[in-house]
């Protein structure tokens, strides 16, 4: 009996140590990870800020502005949740949940652009060129989340793809952002050089 004990208490020990060493195989890279969400999201600020103007007058361009935001503080969030002290499971089931969020996010910012206004999609909206590399992340966020609950190594590779997903869509997506914004203010000053 006493035997019986001490293998589990060993066993669960053993555990313990097997899923600190899963997080802890990711700690540099995902301190790597949460700082660049943070940089992102101020250059992001920065960016928008220097464009407030049109930002404010366009709604494609308000609404991508105000979401890429929002997953860039979602990845900000997984970054923080995967360096957080705790046990594997409860980790798993936080990310699940915080890639949910950012599931009904891109789905009903899609249906709003592709569906109700197709005319804000051409002005900046979302397009299904952002819209399913997002929810596809997602989707790889929530199977990751799974995996982890489920004790699955690969859980934290699916994590990983997931969240490199988002951040380049993100980034390719701000960049598409600032383009148009450009492309803007070009034909506007083109108008005003011609009409004088």
């Amino acid at each position: 009996m006493k035997l019986q004990r001490g293998l589990n208490a060993a066993g669960s020990n053993n555990m313990g140590t097997e899923s600190v060493d899963l997080i802890d195989a990711w700690h540099d890279l995902y301190v790597m990870l949460g700082t660049s969400s943070a940089a992102l999201i101020g250059l992001l600020f920065v960016a928008m800020s220097l464009h407030l103007g049109e930002v404010v007058s366009n709604p494609g361009f308000r609404v991508r502005s105000y979401n890429q935001t929002l997953y860039l503080l979602t990845l900000l969030v997984e970054a923080v949740l995967i360096l957080v002290p705790q046990p594997v499971p409860f980790l798993g089931a936080e990310l699940m949940v915080l890639n949910l969020v950012g599931l009904w996010i891109a789905i009903s910012t899609s249906y709003t652009f592709i569906y109700k206004h197709r005319d804000n999609s051409h002005r900046g909206g979302m397009k299904m060129s952002r819209a399913i590399p997002l929810s596809v992340a997602y989707l790889l966020g929530i199977a990751g989340g799974i995996a982890l609950i489920q004790g699955s190594r690969w859980g934290m590779y699916i994590v990983t793809v997931s969240y490199t997903t988002l951040l380049v869509t993100v980034v390719l997506g701000a960049w598409s952002t600032m383009l148009g914004m450009e492309q803007r203010q070009l034909d506007v000053e083109q108008r005003e050089k011609t009409g004088s």
